[in-house]
């Protein structure tokens, strides 16, 4: 049995949430990284999400010499947001860079190729982990289309909208 498998038992709320966030992630394969840059800025760039079972971490591959793996080694705060067209999703948590050959091999892909023509061998491939502290979420079930409709039904009725389901979720 694994570390999360034990934490999920002894914790049920937790175990609801990482499964909702997984759920949200089935849909996301692009992600707005957040990290903090060396005079305190934020700053955003997308990122491929590895298509892992979420647990609790994100997957991301990298190059040592980056500006995201620098801010990542100065700063460790960082987030990932995500935009569906039907639910939206923030994961917010401590990030680190990682060089682990069997993780790199584990995750290893066609898009990550794309990147990094030299394959996972690359001396200057790496990977970023960001461990979620915490996440919120906003999630319409129906699409578009269903959100449409509720922002007509509003306007007609004089009601507030229903934007869905939101929950922040300490993970």
């Amino acid at each position: 049995m694994t570390s999360e498998t034990w934490q999920e038992q002894d914790d049920p709320g937790r175990a609801e949430a990482v499964a909702k966030v997984r759920d949200l992630l089935k849909e996301h394969h692009l992600a707005m990284l957040t990290t903090i840059d060396a005079d305190g800025a934020l700053v955003s760039r997308p990122m491929g999400v590895q298509d892992v079972d979420f647990d609790g971490d994100l997957w991301f591959f990298t190059s040592l010499t980056s500006h995201k793996a620098a801010e990542i080694r100065a700063h460790s705060a960082a987030n990932a947001a995500f935009a569906g067209s039907s639910s939206w999703l923030s994961v917010a948590g401590t990030a680190e860079v990682v060089q682990d050959r069997a993780k790199i091999n584990e995750l290893w892909g066609p898009v990550a190729e794309a990147w990094f023509p030299e394959g996972p061998s690359t001396p200057d491939l790496a990977l970023i982990r960001l461990r979620a502290q915490s996440a919120e979420y906003w999630d319409s079930p129906g699409g578009r289309l269903a959100t449409a409709l509720s922002f007509v039904k509003a306007k007609v009725t004089g009601q507030a909208y229903d934007g869905g389901e939101n929950a922040a979720v300490d993970l």
